[in-house]
């Protein structure tokens, strides 16, 4: 039987129907927000995987083309593996929900949402987030839920909760909120420099109404959800092993192992702490408790940790609890590329590279969006294994790697100048050289000195910073870092990453392990991201370089921009591309023709380019009586000789305008290929050029009569 559940989130239709459709799954979902469709569907195993010790969670978001009346690109003409968007809303799908799960549940669990249909107003992403909850909470799966999520814009000082296609245009905040019953769960935000005050706002307008959702999706529970199974195999440590283990290792000594500021010389001594205690249960003929030592010095380990950080505010490090790490940044690392710059934050190092391109480079994207969409501004980060001192080869970038590039790609947009401006692609490549915690962060800080180093004319230099918390038994007991590095972003409950100008905030990023934020932990995460933000931007990155460069790189190429009249470009392009190849021929350019009649030349040669806007101006030029040209002879008839002012742009010189003297044929005085100076002396009204070579040449001098 199909159950049909209905509400209203920000004047939209909100439909549920339970048992339309993919009944052979845990439990599924059809969820409808306006005319955007999503089939949500999970799939729980029935036991815990073996071997594992942690929980096997995997969400999937499938962009369907068909949603959108759209044929997939490409010879293949299916979807193939996900976009970067659909990696993105796997992401944002997962990080609210994933907490919420018990911390020894081991047994697999696939959510897949596909997007069925599309109505551009009604956001597929959000609808997608409410579906995954749905269908966790109406399942039997031990899932602590619902979760409601919205997005939030900012136009003209008012908050615009989930805005349409055309809202989103001129919005200067994108926010994503999700949230459980009482907590703030997650945070994605995209702004155009706003305020820590009107940013909290936001949040907390989100997070409203994510109550009224959460209540709906629990109406929906008690009508229709299975009973929660909280007696699963629950993945434990026997507490006498456990008990055994910790009283060799002790406190103190684990204490002494962990806190050093050097990631190399702590797993040094963790090594040889754990190999004592493999040493000490062999003597006492324990060799039992071996099979659970991993997982018990994991946990003694994070319980230390937490401990010294939430009781007597003790980092492992030695830092305040606000205080950032010994900071460095450098440019002009690589002597040939056309911008680079180094950020250094204690044992993390970020090698941001800039490479500039003609317009034609930019990225095409094909997505579910109503109309194609391009990316001028490209960002990819890369965390090869060494980074770490793994010895593993390196692999192709994961979700991971996708998400901490698109937050760095997201924290500067609002601060790159115009297409007009400064008419170019942008690509961004950030490799993490050295990772101890926060390189996203730190690849924020090293795209901006590495777009300034190239030139690029950006209106503020952008800094990025996290803020970690550890938490007590109770909400009011928490304690906030600045600057988490590794192990407190590995033992901690929150990695809050936002990035910003002076001005204000450009990007949030929020990753969670406990079952949400209260009120006053945000408002309080925010001022202190702040005061971390003004710190780097006005220090270390200010003395490496304050300003943009003003000229670019030498090895970066030169484009000019020129306007034309839109109607003449036809004439630039030439039948089946003729002009315009000729122009790439002779001058080695590049050449994009904007509808608008903007034309872009880009080349590595100042003077190809010169040339070839002056080929592009003689050819859209209105030719007028009176004006002199040099061309070349193109063609020869026996009645006169073509001449080429222009690309595209002939005229006509009679044989009996080439000299004064009278000519039996044209080769006479001019050949093929001659470059000769003509005027124009008439335009008929057929547009026909009629040229004079003689009108320029001197007269002859009559003879003297005897």
């Amino acid at each position: 039987m199909v159950k049909i559940y209905k509400t209203t989130l920000a004047g939209r239709e909100l439909k549920v129907e339970i048992g339309r459709m993919a009944e052979l799954a845990t439990a599924s979902a059809l969820v409808s927000y306006g005319e955007t469709t999503v089939l949500a569907a999970v799939v729980a195993s029935d036991e815990p995987r073996d071997g594992i010790d942690f929980f096997p969670l995997s969400v999937n978001y499938e962009e369907k083309f068909y949603a959108v009346g759209k044929i997939p690109g490409g010879f293949i003409k299916r979807e193939g593996r996900p976009s970067e968007r659909a990696i993105l809303t796997s992401r944002v799908i997962d990080r609210p929900i994933r907490p919420l799960f018990p911390k020894d549940y081991r047994n697999d669990v696939i959510i897949t949402t596909t997007v069925m249909s599309v109505e551009q107003d009604c956001s597929p992403e959000v609808t997608a987030m409410i579906a995954a909850s749905i269908v966790l909470d109406i399942s039997h799966i031990p899932f602590k839920g619902p979760v409601g999520s919205v997005q939030v814009g900012y136009i003209d000082g008012e908050l615009i909760i989930n805005p349409t296609s055309a809202q989103r245009e001129v919005s200067t905040l994108a926010l994503t909120v999700s949230s459980s019953k009482d907590k703030v769960m997650m945070i994605e935000a995209g702004a155009n420099e706003i305020s820590e005050e009107i940013m909290f706002d936001a949040i907390m307008e989100g997070h409203k109404v994510n109550q009224q959702i959460v209540k709906f999706i629990e109406e929906i529970q008690a009508d229709c959800g299975t009973p929660k199974d909280f007696n699963y195999v629950k993945s434990e440590i026997p507490a006498d092993a456990y008990e055994a283990i910790t009283k060799l290792i002790g406190s103190d000594r684990m204490e002494v192992a962990v806190f050093t500021d050097d990631k190399q010389v702590r797993d040094k001594q963790l090594k040889a702490l754990k190999e004592e205690v493999v040493t000490q249960l062999t003597e006492l003929n324990q060799e039992e408790y071996l099979e659970h030592l991993e997982e018990s010095f994991y946990q003694f380990e994070k319980k230390t940790v937490r401990r010294m950080i939430l009781k007597e505010h003790k980092r492992p490090d030695g830092r305040k609890l606000d205080e950032i790490r010994t900071l460095r940044a450098e440019v002009d690392l690589l002597p040939r590329v056309h911008g680079s710059g180094m950020f250094t934050r204690g044992q993390t190092q970020v090698l941001t590279i800039t490479t500039l391109g003609a317009l034609a480079e930019i990225q095409i994207l094909d997505g579910l969006d109503e109309l194609e969409v391009s990316k001028r501004y490209m960002h990819h980060y890369n965390f090869p294994p060494y980074s770490v001192g793994e010895a593993r080869p390196p692999r192709a970038p994961g979700r991971r790697e996708v998400g901490h590039g698109a937050l760095a790609e997201r924290a500067l947009i609002p601060v790159l100048p115009t297409e007009t401006e400064f008419p170019y692609a942008i690509r961004l490549v950030s490799e993490v050289v050295s990772s101890n915690g926060s390189t996203s962060q730190a690849s924020i800080c090293g795209s901006t000195l590495s777009l300034m180093a190239a030139g690029v004319p950006i209106k503020a230099p952008v800094a990025g910073i996290s803020v970690g918390i550890v938490t007590g038994e109770t909400d009011d007991d928490f304690v906030l870092l600045t600057d988490i590095q590794g192990l407190e972003d590995f033992f901690g409950d929150m990695d809050f990453k936002v990035g910003g100008t002076e001005k204000g905030i450009t990007a949030i990023q929020m990753d969670m392990k406990i079952e949400g934020l209260t009120e006053e932990v945000i408002k309080r995460t925010l001022e202190q991201t702040k005061q971390g933000r003004l710190f780097i931007l006005n220090g270390v990155m200010k003395e490496a370089i304050a300003t943009p460069r003003t000229e670019l790189s030498e090895y970066a190429p030169t484009i000019s921009q020129m306007m034309i009249n839109p109607e003449k470009i036809s004439e630039v392009i030439g039948t089946k591309g003729k002009t315009i190849n000729k122009i790439i021929e002779e001058t080695g350019v590049k050449i994009d023709i904007e509808d608008d009649g903007r034309i872009f030349v880009c080349g590595t040669d100042n003077q190809k380019v010169k040339r070839a806007i002056e080929i592009i101006e003689g050819i859209t030029k209105e030719l007028e009586v009176g004006e002199i040209f040099t061309g070349k002879v193109m063609r020869i008839m026996n009645f006169g000789a073509f001449v080429e002012l222009a690309p595209g742009k002939e005229g006509l010189v009679h044989i009996s305008q080439i000299t004064h003297e009278r000519l039996e044929k044209v080769e006479d005085a001019v050949n093929i290929g001659d470059e000769i100076e003509v005027k124009i002396v008439e335009i008929d009204k057929q547009g026909r050029v009629n040229l004079s070579r003689k009108v320029l040449l001197p007269k002859p001098k009559k003879d003297t009569p005897k």
